[in-house]
């Protein structure tokens, strides 16, 4: 069985990929914002769940959850599921945290939330606010960063997996009620990727949509970009993602 953290894991996608994992035996750590949300996933914890709490839009609370989650390890499996779709926060919570959690928090796997919407995503820097003080990128553009990191952390982790996942438009909170895709498949490819055995799930650096990888935006396997995307990070964040 594994051990597995599901970032964002108290609504939507992240809890109920944490309830199947759980009925499927495995060792599960959900996180919300705060102690309150906390609260939302009481059936979660009496099933044998633990929890850890921390604003990923805060860096000093990223690193904190850094802290609690490595007292609850080693993981098999990261999930980086949380995510915001407006907002100033879309470079924190929906790039930075998953930068500063993977060089925190040790996995053999990790899982990026990605979104078909990185498709119209602009891969450029220049403008970039990573501290949140103000907007400077669109939903898109913070899910093609995510989506490039992911294949960062593949091509410098050799040794190690990183996928993402589109996990198609659901009718989550985030997605909204005209979401026309499967709910019940919206969990099914991260929790497979986090957990399975199979020779399938084992490969690293790939785009998937509902069991099958697609073809990326063409600036995700562009190494040049994903070196200038984790130096910018690396700067912003003073934390060093190594090579293991």
């Amino acid at each position: 069985m594994a051990r597995i953290l599901i970032t964002g894991s108290t609504a939507g996608l992240g809890r109920t990929a944490a309830a199947s994992l759980l009925n499927q035996g495995h060792d599960v750590i959900v996180h919300a914002r705060n102690e309150s949300r906390l609260a939302a996933v009481r059936e979660l914890l009496d099933s044998g769940a633990e929890g850890v709490v921390g604003d990923l839009s805060v860096l000093g609370q990223v690193r904190e959850l850094a802290v609690q989650a490595n007292a609850l390890g080693p993981y098999d499996a990261v999930i980086h599921n949380a995510g915001v779709i407006e907002g100033p926060a879309l470079l924190p919570v929906n790039v930075v945290a998953p930068y500063v959690l993977t060089a925190l928090v040790p996995a053999g796997r990790q899982i990026y939330l990605s979104s078909s919407m990185h498709r119209g995503g602009t891969a450029d820097l220049t403008h970039a606010d990573w501290s949140g003080s103000s907007r400077t990128v669109s939903y898109s553009d913070s899910k093609l960063l995510v989506t490039v990191l992911m294949a960062a952390v593949a091509r410098g982790r050799p040794t190690a997996q990183s996928n993402a996942v589109d996990p198609g438009w659901v009718p989550t909170r985030m997605g909204g009620p005209s979401a026309s895709d499967d709910l019940a498949l919206g969990h099914v490819t991260q929790a497979w990727l986090a957990s399975s055995a199979e020779l399938e799930a084992t490969v690293s650096g790939e785009y998937w949509h509902h069991g099958r990888t697609e073809k990326p935006h063409r600036a995700v396997h562009d190494e040049a970009f994903q070196d200038a995307l984790l130096s910018a990070l690396a700067e912003h964040t003073e934390v060093e993602l190594s090579r293991r």
